[in-house]
C-alpha cells in the first residue's frame, strides 16, 4: 500500500517548491522565475530554474527537473517515502503508517546494506589500527601528526594492512555476497582476483551530515601512489556532494564554516578546538558543495594552502561561493603552508588571530591580479586600473559597489572619480552587448522532429494558458498525441482540466516512477512560449500546431485503419483542416 492521492498532494501542496528549493540552492529572482547554480552538476552560470507558479524545477545545462519530491529524491538520495516523510515533517502533516512499495524496498534495503558494509569495514580499519600491524599508521598519526588518542577515536581512524585482500575476506566471513561488496567501492573484483581498493594506509572513515559511513580517504604509508586515495563514487557516496568533517562543523556553534584542502587540516583544527572546519574529498570545490554549506552558515572562511595551487584553488572557489549567496574570506597561513602545520608551530590562539584578520575575499582577487602587472610602468598600472573596474562590475546592488570603489582607491591610492567612471564606462558596455535566450542543449533539440515539437508546444500553450481547452475542445484529444509520453501527459491534462477547471502541473509528475520521465515532463512544463508574438502571431501559431498534430494523427490512423467507414471519416477530418480556424480572442 502507498499513499494516497491526496496525502501526496496535500504534502506537495504544503512545500512550496522555493522556499524548499532555497534551502539548498541561492535563487536569484528574474521575471516570474527563479534561477541559481545547479546543485546535481558543476556550473558557472545558473541555468537552474525555479517556476513558483508550476511548481517545478528545470536545469538547462544537465537536464534535472521535476516537482519538489523529485528535488528532495535527487538531492538527498531519498527513496519516495523518505522524500515524502521529510517533507511531512517539514510541513508538519501527519503521515498514515504506509507499507513500502516492492521497488523503493528494494532500493532502500540495497543502500542500507552499503552503509553497513562501510560501517564494518571502518571498525575493521579501526581495530587494525591498534594491532602490531597497525603499528606504522598509530605512530605516523600520534608521534608524527602529534594526533590525540581522543582525537583519532573522535574521528574513527584506522589502517588497512599490507595484505592485498584482507578487508574483503572479513567481509566475506561476515556473510557479505561479491556483487554487494563490488558495489561498495572497497575491493575489486574481475579475472584475477579480489583485491582491497585499500592497503597499507591510514584510513580517515568519510561521514555524511547524518554520521553514516558513506567512503574513505587513504594515506598511504612510505612510498607510494598515491599518496592519497579516495573511494570510488557509489549508489551512497559522491564526492561533490559531501564535505569531511561536515557532520560535525554543521553543530558547531561559530559563526561560520572553514574549508580546507586535507583531511588532516580538518583534524589538527578539530583538535585545536575549531569544530566548524571541513574539506572536499580529492575533488575541486563545486556549487554543490556551496549549496551544502549554505544550509549551516553564510560565511566561508577559506584556507587552501599558501602556495599557488592554493591560491588559485581559493580564486576558482570565491565566485562559487558568492553565487551560493555566501560571503567569502581568505585565512593568511603564511609563513606556513597549510592549517595543520600552522597549529603545531604556533598554536590555536594565532589562528583565532589569522581568522579575526581574515581578508575580504574581493580585496584578495585584486591583491592576486596586482602580481600580473609592474605598477612602476605606467601602461601597466593602466591597465591593472582597468581590470579592477571590469572586476567591480559584479557588485550589482550600486551602494555596495560604491563602497567597495572607495575602499579600493584608498588601498591602491586611486582617484575615485576616475574609477567610477572607468566602472561606469565598463558597465554601459556590458549592457549594449546581445542577450540571448537559453536554450536547451542542441543535441536534445535535434531529437525532435517536427511532429514531436507540435505535441511539445501544444502542451506547453496548454499549461501556460488554460482557456485555451475551451477554445480546442470537440477539435483536438488526447489521442492526438502520438508521442508515447507527450500522450500520456495530455491524457492527465485533459482529465485534469474536465475535474477541476484547472491544470496542475507538479501533480501531473507525481504520475511518473523514472526520473527520465520527471526530467521530460518538467523540461516540458517549464518552457516558456515567446512572450513577443502578438495575438495574430500567436492565433496563426496555435492553428497550425494544431492542424500540424490532427495532420499527423489521421496519417498514422489511416495506415491502421481496416474499417472503410473509418477511413472515410479520417480523410473527411484530414480535409476539414484545410479550413480550420481557431479565434484565440
Amino acid at each position: 500500500m502507498m499513499y494516497s492521492e491526496d496525502i501526496v498532494e496535500e504534502v506537495r501542496s504544503r512545500n512550496d517548491i522555493v522556499d524548499v528549493i532555497s534551502s539548498y540552492v541561492n535563487l536569484k529572482k528574474k521575471g516570474s522565475r527563479y534561477f541559481g547554480l545547479c546543485p546535481f552538476h558543476n556550473e558557472k552560470s545558473a541555468s537552474f530554474c525555479v517556476s513558483p507558479d508550476k511548481q517545478l524545477y528545470n536545469c538547462f545545462g544537465c537536464g534535472a527537473g521535476g516537482n519538489v519530491y523529485t528535488f528532495v529524491m535527487e538531492y538527498e538520495n531519498y527513496s519516495f517515502p523518505e522524500a515524502i516523510k521529510s517533507l511531512a515533517d517539514r510541513a508538519g502533516v501527519k503521515l498514515p503508517e504506509v507499507e513500502q512499495s516492492a521497488e523503493d524496498k528494494k532500493k532502500a534495503d540495497f543502500n542500507a546494506l552499503l552503509l553497513e558494509i562501510n560501517k564494518e569495514a571502518a571498525k575493521y580499519f579501526y581495530y587494525q589500527l591498534r594491532t602490531n600491524r597497525g603499528e606504522i599508521g598509530y605512530k605516523y598519526l600520534i608521534e608524527k601528526r602529534q594526533l590525540s588518542e581522543e582525537t583519532v577515536k573522535k574521528f574513527g581512524l584506522g589502517f588497512s594492512n599490507k595484505t592485498s585482500n584482507d578487508l574483503y575476506q572479513y567481509l566475506k566471513s561476515k556473510g557479505y555476497r561479491d556483487d554487494v561488496l563490488k558495489e561498495s567501492g572497497l575491493v575489486t573484483i574481475d579475472e584475477r582476483g579480489c583485491f582491497d581498493k585499500f592497503w597499507n594506509r591510514v584510513m580517515f572513515p568519510i561521514m555524511d551530515i547524518h554520521n553514516r559511513v558513506i567512503g574513505f580517504g587513504g594515506r598511504v604509508m612510505g612510498e607510494g601512489e598515491p599518496k592519497y586515495l579516495n573511494s570510488p563514487e557509489t549508489r551512497i557516496f559522491d564526492k561533490s556532494r559531501n564535505l569531511y568533517g561536515m557532520n560535525i562543523a554543521r553543530t558547531s556553534r561559530r559563526p561560520n564554516i572553514i574549508v580546507c584542502e586535507g583531511y588532516l587540516d580538518v583534524i589538527a583544527l578539530h583538535q585545536a578546538g575549531f569544530s566548524n572546519a571541513v574539506a572536499s574529498l580529492g575533488t575541486a570545490f563545486t556549487s554543490q558543495h556551496a549549496s551544502l554549506l549554505k544550509r549551516y552558515t553564510n560565511e566561508v572562511l577559506l584556507t587552501y594552502d599558501s602556495d599557488n595551487a592554493g591560491t588559485k584553488a581559493a580564486l576558482r572557489a570565491i565566485p562559487i561561493l558568492k553565487e551560493a549567496g555566501l560571503s567569502a574570506k581568505i585565512i593568511r597561513m603564511a609563513p606556513y603552508k597549510d592549517p595543520d602545520e600552522f597549529i603545531k608551530n604556533l598554536g590555536a590562539e594565532e589562528f583565532q588571530k589569522r581568522i579575526d584578520e581574515a581578508t575580504n575575499s574581493f580585496f584578495f582577487e585584486i591583491e592576486v591580479l596586482k602580481r600580473d602587472f609592474d605598477m612602476n610602468d605606467p601602461e601597466q598600472k593602466t591597465r591593472f586600473h582597468n581590470e579592477i573596474a571590469k572586476k567591480l562590475l559584479v557588485f550589482e546592488e550600486e551602494i555596495e559597489r560604491k563602497n567597495y570603489m572607495d575602499a579600493i582607491a584608498r588601498e591602491y591610492d586611486i582617484d575615485v572619480k576616475s574609477l567610477e567612471k572607468l566602472v561606469n564606462t565598463y558597465g554601459y558596455k556590458k549592457l549594449s552587448q546581445p542577450t540571448y535566450q537559453r536554450q536547451a542543449p542542441v543535441d536534445r533539440q535535434a531529437k525532435d522532429d517536427g511532429i514531436k515539437y507540435a505535441q511539445r508546444l501544444m502542451l506547453t500553450w496548454l499549461v501556460e494558458e488554460p482557456a485555451l481547452f475551451k477554445k480546442l475542445e470537440g477539435i483536438i484529444s488526447p489521442k492526438e498525441f502520438t508521442e508515447e509520453f507527450y500522450g500520456k501527459v495530455a491524457k492527465l491534462l485533459f482529465e485534469q482540466y474536465e475535474t477541476s477547471g484547472t491544470v496542475n502541473p507538479a501533480k501531473i509528475i507525481d504520475y511518473f516512477t523514472t526520473e527520465e520521465e520527471h526530467k521530460q515532463a518538467a523540461a516540458l512544463f517549464n518552457t516558456s512560449i515567446r512572450e513577443e508574438l502578438s495575438d495574430s502571431e500567436k492565433e496563426r501559431a496555435i492553428n497550425e500546431t494544431v492542424r500540424r498534430i490532427k495532420a499527423n494523427w489521421c496519417e498514422i490512423a489511416g495506415g491502421k485503419a481496416t474499417d472503410f467507414n473509418e477511413l472515410m471519416e479520417i480523410s473527411r477530418i484530414k480535409q476539414s483542416l484545410q479550413n480550420l480556424h481557431i479565434s484565440i480572442n
